[in-house]
């Protein structure tokens, strides 16, 4: 989790008051490199906050889904991971620290990671949106029907962060 809200919220499912209310998720690996068995990671992945590559062919970028929230100037943000080809994910990399890469087109690319509470998102296509040095890409579904295209265009309300919250935070509470 990153960015919150200090002024928390009443939890329908377990009941409680929570002090914040996150207005991020963030996943720290790709699901790819969770399927590589840990005793090998350090011969076949290669995995920093930002870019990771596994068996030298396979790449991907951490960025994020970025959705305004009503009433608020900070957006609400999933954190996630995708695969880029080759080409694009070297791009990518030779482009890192230079101010000019905010005028690279998009490039398209596979989501490789869930995103919570959409349905199966582990290989959704999505454009990846280059941002200013020191930001992540930006990712939106390549589908503009998808919720989370639809969210991200048309915003979200509070009540629908604290949804999110409650499902993130607690929902296992209510299956258990």
């Amino acid at each position: 989790m990153g960015a919150e809200l200090h002024t928390g919220f009443d939890c329908s499912v377990c009941g409680q008051h929570h002090a914040v209310l996150p207005l991020s998720y963030s996943v720290k690996v790709p699901l790819a490199a969770l399927a590589v068995p840990r005793a090998e990671w350090g011969r076949r992945v290669v995995l920093s906050p930002d870019l990771c590559v596994i068996d030298e062919r396979f790449h991907y970028v951490r960025g994020r889904f970025a959705v305004p929230v009503h009433g608020l100037d900070e957006p609400f943000i999933w954190g996630v991971w995708a695969w880029l080809r080759p080409q694009d994910f070297y791009r990518t990399n030779q482009l890192w620290t230079d101010p000019a890469r905010v005028g690279e087109p998009p490039y398209a690319a596979l989501l490789n990671s869930e995103v919570p509470l959409y349905g199966d998102t582990a290989r959704m296509p999505v454009q990846v949106q280059t941002m200013p040095v020191g930001r992540r890409p930006h990712f939106f579904p390549a589908d503009a029907t998808h919720p989370l295209a639809v969210e991200q265009r048309e915003g979200m309300s509070m009540a629908r962060v604290v949804q999110i919250a409650e499902q993130m935070l607690c929902d296992d509470l209510a299956t258990s």
